[in-house]
């Protein structure tokens, strides 16, 4: 994986007419630097990098995206077990005597995530 990526102002810089003109100049910069901003008016449009970052980058993405379908799985799965213990038949019967207690409680409160 990519370990650090420069900022895009620490770039080395191309114009897109240098581009045009000069692609084989342009393509040795990239192998050399790793990659070149391109600026069209003096403003950054596009980063050319070589076939290496891009597959490390794409490889990174790829991971993030299953991590995040991972939690997202993991965090749906405990969203459905909760509700469906609000659904099970006795949950309004529980609901209700809770309301009834008006704050008392039957023995001391435990901490965890099944209260």
């Amino acid at each position: 994986m990519i370990t650090d990526l420069p900022q895009l102002e620490d770039l080395p810089r191309q114009t897109a007419s240098d581009v045009k003109n000069k692609w084989r100049e342009v393509v040795r910069e990239v192998r050399e630097a790793g990659s070149v901003a391109i600026t069209n008016h003096s403003s950054v449009e596009v980063v050319l990098v070589n076939a290496d970052a891009y597959r490390q980058l794409a490889a990174s993405a790829a991971a993030l995206k299953e991590r995040e379908a991972s939690v997202l799985d993991h965090l749906s799965a405990q969203f459905n077990e909760r509700l469906a213990s609000l659904q099970a038949p006795d949950a309004a019967d529980k609901a209700a005597a809770v309301f009834q207690r008006k704050g008392r409680l039957s023995r001391r409160p435990k901490a965890g995530t099944a209260f």
